[in-house]
């Protein structure tokens, strides 16, 4: 597949329509198995989301039956060993570099750029989410589950480490607790034990899960100031390992004066006032404030 600038992609689908990118990872033969090349590719689709001021929301869904069934072990006993590259692994590595002196982690890459979009982004997990089908959906703002979806932080079961930054994210998301029993036995859970511990926020029929997570994503494109979700999206995500609210204060503080007297802010009043829906013009790519430090922050010498 083609994208609107020219990206080729073959493991994955990017389609923007009114407002809205959808990313379908599009390995359904192999129940969307995760691949060095899948890496790049949601890499490369995160940034022609961001490119985009159309974008508004972004959804991430799998095709086929699965969501994402984890890493592709078609390499064998091989397939975690990073010294034993094949080309797209390799090419992979070439993008992210090395981190302390070993190769990123594939996985990671792919969070750590979902954590720093501009844009909210919802899962709608169909199916299948295993290892780096799950961990890559904890830095998404908004998780949503088909009643078949199955989950599973298999890794010690596979004599590895939860990556794609999880240990970071997971028990912010659910808690050290369910963090830890979810990780340490490695099982796989239903749909309804994800709710029930916050991994998802909802829980639809099969057939309405897209239907249900572009009703949320329209929401957002119809009525919210795209600069007021992005600031928003990284306040929240940045305070997370912040020590003390004075953090958030002051950030808060920084941002309500910049946005106050913005052209986004007058026309939100505005509109209220007229009783009509807003018109926001500012756009994220140019009119974002300088005050908000970048996060995820990237550590000197990566």
């Amino acid at each position: 597949m083609t994208s609107m600038t020219g990206a080729t992609y073959t493991q994955i689908r990017y389609e923007v329509a009114d407002g809205i990118a959808t990313i379908t990872l599009d390995r359904p033969d192999k129940l969307n198995a995760f691949t060095s090349t899948m890496a790049d590719e949601l890499i490369n689709a995160c940034d022609e989301a961001d490119a985009d001021d159309e974008v508004r929301v972004v959804i991430v869904t799998g095709a086929g039956r699965g969501f994402c069934a984890g890493a592709d072990l078609s390499r064998g006993a091989d397939t975690f060993d990073a010294g034993a590259a094949d080309e797209a692994r390799r090419a992979l590595r070439d993008r992210g570099g090395e981190i302390d002196g070993v190769p990123r982690d594939g996985g990671g890459m792919v969070s750590l750029r979902i954590a720093a979009l501009r844009k909210p982004v919802i899962a709608a997990i169909n199916g299948p989410a295993v290892g780096i089908g799950v961990t890559m959906t904890l830095p998404m703002d908004i998780r949503l589950a088909a009643e078949s979806a199955r989950f599973g932080f298999v890794f010690a079961r596979r004599g590895i480490v939860p990556e794609a930054a999880s240990t970071w994210f997971l028990p912010r998301v659910v808690g050290i607790s369910r963090a830890m029993e979810w990780v340490a036995t490695g099982r796989v859970f239903d749909a309804t034990e994800a709710r029930e511990g916050g991994l998802v926020s909802r829980v639809v029929a099969d057939d309405e899960l897209l239907a249900t997570a572009t009703a949320m994503a329209r929401e957002i494109a119809d009525n919210t100031s795209g600069i007021s979700v992005a600031v928003s999206r990284q306040l929240l995500w940045s305070m997370l390992g912040s020590p003390s609210p004075w953090e958030a204060h002051r950030l808060d503080s920084k941002a309500l004066a910049e946005l106050g007297r913005g052209a986004d802010a007058a026309e939100g009043v505005t509109a209220f006032l007229e009783k009509r829906p807003p018109r926001f013009p500012m756009q994220v790519s140019s009119d974002y404030p300088d005050s908000m430090p970048s996060w995820p922050s990237r550590p000197d010498g990566i």
